[in-house]
């Protein structure tokens, strides 16, 4: 009886180093296909990597962005962002069209945003582009009256 009882602690033993060693190499295998991958990742390229962040996320119903944080209250958070939508103080100016006297609104766009003749060129050329942004509402109905004074065509936001 002894003797079965030492045999069947040996088979213990034995199983248990068994056990342990197959966890060992799945552990290496699992952590050898996550090298693998990282070290895929880190020869792609910045396109590359965008196209597989967009497949991940349809693939899986998910999203890269940064969650925001959330106030403690949700009743405040609702009525916080319903105020704000009420009344709004914060606008953009955003250029749709040029219009046939692209010179004055290049000129007009140089004194509303004090850029440079190339960077106010390239803003009018890359028509539709935002002008202005955080500005209140009689600065941005002003933006609004010169540049159409000149035959441009704006909308703010």
């Amino acid at each position: 009886m002894v003797e079965k009882k030492e045999v069947s602690e040996k088979k213990e033993v034995v199983t248990k180093k068994a056990k342990k060693a197959t966890e060992e190499k799945q552990s290496k295998l699992e952590m050898g296909a996550s090298v693998e991958i990282l070290e895929k990742i880190e020869k792609m390229t910045v396109l590359e990597l965008a196209d597989l962040v967009k497949a991940l996320e349809e693939k899986f119903g998910v999203t890269a962005a940064m969650p925001v944080a959330m106030s403690t209250n949700a009743g405040d958070a609702a009525a916080s962002s319903e105020a704000k939508e009420e009344e709004k103080t914060d606008f953009e100016v955003v250029l749709k069209e040029i219009g046939p006297n692209k010179i004055k609104v290049i000129k007009e766009i140089r004194t509303i945003t004090a850029l440079g003749l190339k960077e106010s060129k390239d803003l009018v050329d890359g028509a539709p582009n935002t002008v202005k942004e955080h500005v209140d509402k009689k600065e941005a109905d002003g933006i609004k009256e010169k540049l159409e004074a000149v035959g441009a065509v704006v909308e703010i936001k």
